[in-house]
């Protein structure tokens, strides 16, 4: 074979380069459909919330401006529904949290922890609407939690958990922790476990107690992990629906309707799209500001 076969072959098995601009743009084009499926889901949505917001009607829709935010800031009831859920989630947040740091603090040297860690996880892989139901079941169909009040003797007759407004927030909290404290249990754990034992080990030697080094040591290199963990509880606890709408509806008085059931009544009960648009849209604005807030102050907390 002559040189010039051996380079015309040699040419034609040679892999053809992308050019510049592919390489570049490779990566997008890889996460694309992921962006534009997330868009879809997220970006649309608000965009048609926030167009909805200034009209009014069911079918025949009627521009009205800002008069939905103007009439929404005078609400009562939108209020309420906000300090509901400003009550009701700040105590579960503030409960779930000391209990997840508790544990997390007692069990994550434990060998037993990181090899069943999944075992942890088992509450919040159930159904929230099932979850819900059985802690309805427990306290208020079934009776149970009287029952059981009674036989050990603190309650003298059935108690209605549904009658009684810091009960029945009772028992959405209880019913949020218990699935829920799981979630960040495992995120403060994992944090902990990757912290650097060397200077743990180092401020042991220095005569240093277990609740010096956790508080003075440990906590602190934990802030950016539990101000994420704790903003992504925040949110989801600020669209608790599921066991308002399966345990309580609001009752009583309305003293547990959070303002997703708010939005949820407004817009599907009473058919005031527009209306529930616009409370959805300041909701929007509302954990945006905060979680932007709270996330910006713990990780310059870090940093110092």
């Amino acid at each position: 074979m002559t040189d010039a076969a051996l380079t015309s072959s040699a040419f034609r098995k040679a892999p053809r380069r992308r050019s510049p601009f592919m390489r570049k743009a490779f990566p997008y084009l890889l996460v694309a459909p992921a962006v534009v499926y997330l868009l879809a889901i997220t970006l649309y949505p608000g965009i048609f919330a926030l167009w909805r917001s200034f009209y009014t009607g069911r079918f025949k829709l009627e521009p009205v401006g800002f008069q939905n935010y103007a009439e929404l800031f005078q609400d009562a009831t939108f209020w309420h529904s906000l300090s509901n859920t400003v009550i009701i989630g700040g105590l579960t947040l503030i409960i779930e949290f000391v209990i997840a740091l508790a544990l997390a603090a007692l069990v994550y040297r434990d060998r037993w922890v990181q090899g069943w860690r999944i075992l942890f996880l088992l509450p919040m892989l159930f159904m929230p609407s099932a979850v819900a139901f059985l802690w309805k079941l427990l306290f208020n169909d079934g009776r149970i939690i009287s029952d059981l009040l009674m036989r050990i003797g603190l309650a003298d007759g059935n108690i209605d958990f549904m009658g009684f407004t810091w009960l029945a927030r009772m028992v959405l909290i209880v019913t949020d922790v218990w699935q829920w404290v799981p979630f960040l249990f495992i995120i403060f754990v994992a944090a902990l476990q990757g912290q650097d034992k060397e200077i743990e080990e180092a401020a042991r030697l220095d005569g240093a107690r277990w609740r010096q080094i956790f508080f003075a040591i440990s906590l602190p290199m934990m802030r950016p992990v539990i101000a994420v963990a704790l903003v992504l509880r925040g949110i989801d606890i600020l669209t608790m629906f599921t066991s308002v709408h399966v345990i309580t509806q609001g009752t009583p008085a309305g003293n547990t309707e959070t303002i997703s059931y708010f939005i949820y009544r407004t817009a599907f009960k009473s058919f005031e799209f527009g209306y529930a648009s616009a409370a959805s849209v300041v909701v929007l604005v509302i954990t945006v500001i905060l979680a932007q807030s709270f996330v910006r102050r713990f990780f310059h907390s870090g940093r110092d």
